[in-house]
């Protein structure tokens, strides 16, 4: 029987319609994800453990990621749409693995931002979170559930920026094979980082963006550099032809990212939190000698509000705390903070080329 429903668009509201769409998965198991190809591996990286009980015993669990080279997680042909990915591996080399996707035999990626930071987890240490598109749970586990369509190809990639072999590499790519309607945009993400940002510079999430489509959602990755709040600056959107002045003007960092009065739980101590929209699930505290600021890892999603535009988009936000109060006057201080950023968005190709991602010794985290 023919269905009219593609199986895309998922949701609780439309989860128990049939459709004609075919479910595969990618992973060290079967790399192509073909269908009945799953489990035949006769090597691997658990084969040793493996050897009493033969193959479909998990033999090949995992990659090594070879010093200074990319490897193909995914080349699928189209049409249809990858629904879920669920990786693992150790925190040390969250800013050393690159990840970058293409869409329809692109050559320049739609998708190109460090492996930790496409998942909210930008200082290469653990932290639970819990969103709607993005979830890491104990110990370390990724998942994302953005739903990327293509209509021809669809090539996944991972490319290790340091000299030594990364082993333990675990990955999961379920997508399905299904006709992709016309309004359907193509998912992407961009990472950027400034340390330290410029006196007295705004910094900019992101821009150059041309043609239509909407911006869904932000991680930072904010490492204050002074003492007192940090968060007062606007987040700021572009769209349109916009000039001098934004369509959109926010109030303040914390109240852009669902929080407020400085995100304080107590006097003086911030509050983590996590929600299916927005948060801060991450603070990490001074602790002498070995860690002497303060890092924040946030993130909002703009699932329910995304920020169309037709034509072009940019973002920024101020970075902006306080000085000390003069005659009984406030002062703001423009802060030079170390900031990375990670946005996501739809829109329809082709995509303006990236700036070019910077090296591992820029990237990595001290």
């Amino acid at each position: 029987m023919t269905y009219t429903y593609n199986g895309l668009g998922l949701s609780l509201g439309n989860l128990a319609r049939v459709s004609n769409a075919e479910t595969r998965s990618i992973s060290a198991e079967n790399f192509t994800g073909e269908k009945g190809k799953g489990g035949m591996a006769t090597e691997g990286e658990g084969a040793v453990a493996a050897r009493e009980l033969g193959v479909g015993w998990k033999l090949s669990p995992c990659i090594t990621v070879p010093g200074n080279s990319t490897v193909t997680l995914a080349d699928i042909d189209g049409p249809g749409a990858i629904q879920q990915i669920w990786t693992t591996v150790h925190p040390k080399y969250w800013r050393a693995l690159i990840l970058r996707m293409y869409w329809d035999n692109e050559t320049t990626p739609s998708v190109e931002v460090p492996l930790g930071d496409f998942f909210c987890m930008g200082w290469c240490e653990r932290a639970e979170v819990r969103s709607l598109p993005v979830a890491v749970n104990p110990a370390g586990g990724f998942n994302c559930y953005w739903e990327m369509p293509f209509r021809q190809h669809a090539k996944i990639t991972l490319e290790n920026l340091i000299p030594d072999d990364i082993r333990g590499y675990f990955y999961q790519i379920n997508y399905t094979l299904t006709e992709v309607e016309e309004d359907r945009a193509y998912f992407h993400a961009q990472f950027r980082r400034q340390n330290p940002l410029p006196y007295k510079e705004v910094y900019t999430i992101l821009d150059g963006v041309q043609g239509q489509g909407h911006f869904v959602g932000v991680y930072m990755a904010w490492g204050v550099n002074n003492n007192l709040w940090w968060g007062e600056g606007e987040i700021k959107f572009y769209m349109d032809g916009d000039g001098e002045y934004p369509t959109i003007c926010g109030t303040g960092t914390e109240d852009y990212f669902g929080g407020a009065w400085g995100f304080e739980k107590s006097e003086d101590q911030y509050g983590e939190f996590t929600s299916p929209f927005s948060g801060m699930p991450q603070v990490i505290r001074p602790s002498g000698i070995a860690k002497a600021n303060t890092r924040f890892g946030l993130y909002r999603w703009h699932i329910m509000d995304p920020i169309r535009f037709k034509q072009d988009l940019r973002a920024t936000i101020q970075a902006l705390g306080w000085r000390l109060t003069l005659e009984g006057k406030p002062r703001y201080l423009a802060l030079q903070d170390d900031i990375a950023s990670t946005a996501f968005w739809y829109q329809v190709e082709p995509h303006a080329a990236f700036p070019t991602l910077p090296n591992f010794e820029y990237l990595e985290v001290i």
